[in-house]
């Protein structure tokens, strides 16, 4: 029997590798896809291409705080994977709005027709940027939420939210909260893609601040095995942190990038810091590790590597991209 998924923003980033992760040849096999999304400037059909003619592959064009159009689509299926969210932390702090009424509403929206439909499990898909700044160590899963951007404001709410349907409804609910991710087809307006497209057209890169703030790196392809173990064997209203194990400050990663590039250090552009920009994420992932054996399984020089060959190649595909961001 045929296992049904809903996934929201399957056009995007990590949406859409996992809709090409499932329908492609080391897949399950026995699942189809509903892709909803609403095609926003950071979603790109093209990045569907290679599965659009899968028969378990269907993409409807549409918002999640569509109410009608949500409780048909989620009646169709068995399980949602909700990855649908405006994501970018700088856009968030020149206007909340719509930051806030999609990944809020639009997730409050989506639980809704799961409860009425008694689906699960629902994979909601977050952020380690929900637990705020941390000068050591590791946020676990129990850590408080001190989010600081609005952005991440409205990805812990949307968390909160999610994990009352479980506590209050029962509803299957699994929470995941990745670190930074990486790789291919990743829109041209995030730091790394934002980095290679300028250093591959002969242009200058801006680092905020010092460039000592820390990120940890995760790639797609461990992301999108983690939700897997996560949808297929969590337990029900639970949280997983997801990490690549990783970490660098912003001016390691530059020098990375450069070298990948065959730039130098006249290229960068030191400019103002961002407002409350966080100083360092880390995520603690024993429990993903201990539960579902979840271990990072790609190589950082390796996967920027890989990255930084498909950006160069594939031109065809970010050059269009260029022109809906300010890039």
């Amino acid at each position: 029997m045929t296992l049904r998924i809903l996934v929201t923003g399957g056009a995007g980033f990590i949406g859409s590798h996992y809709v090409r992760t499932l329908l492609g040849p080391e897949g399950p096999g026995d699942v189809a896809l509903t892709v909803l999304d609403k095609l926003t400037y950071a979603g790109c059909p093209a990045s569907l291409d290679e599965v659009r003619a899968h028969p378990g592959f269907a993409f409807v064009q549409g918002d999640v705080c569509d109410a009608r159009l949500v409780d048909k689509l989620v009646g169709e299926n068995d399980q949602v994977v909700h990855f649908a969210a405006e994501s970018h932390v700088d856009r968030s702090i020149r206007g909340a709005a719509e930051f806030v009424r999609t990944n809020v509403l639009g997730t409050q929206t989506l639980l809704d027709a799961a409860l009425r439909h008694r689906l699960g499990p629902f994979v909601h898909i977050s952020t380690d940027e929900v637990y705020g700044s941390i000068d050591s160590g590791s946020w676990p899963e129990e850590h408080p939420l001190r989010p600081t951007s609005p952005y991440a404001a409205s990805k812990a709410s949307a968390d909160l939210v999610a994990l009352s349907y479980h506590r209050t409804h029962g509803l299957d609910v699994r929470v995941t909260r990745c670190s930074n991710n990486y790789g291919h087809h990743q829109f041209p307006e995030k730091l790394i893609p934002l980095f290679i497209t300028r250093l591959l057209d002969g242009g200058t890169v801006p680092l905020y601040g010092d460039g000592r703030h820390v990120r940890d790196w995760l790639h797609i392809d461990d992301h999108v095995r983690a939700v897997e173990l996560v949808r297929t064997g969590g337990r029900p209203g639970e949280v997983y942190n997801i990490g690549g194990g990783t970490e660098l400050s912003n001016n390691e990663l530059t020098g990375l990038l450069l070298a990948a590039c065959g730039a130098d250090w006249d290229r960068v552009v030191h400019v103002e810091d961002r407002k409350g920009h966080d100083r360092r994420y880390s995520v603690d992932c024993a429990k993903i590790r201990a539960e579902l054996g979840y271990a990072p399984g790609k190589d950082f020089a390796e996967g920027l590597a890989e990255t930084v060959e498909w950006y160069r190649t594939r031109r065809d595909w970010w050059e269009p991209l260029r022109s809906k961001a300010a890039l």
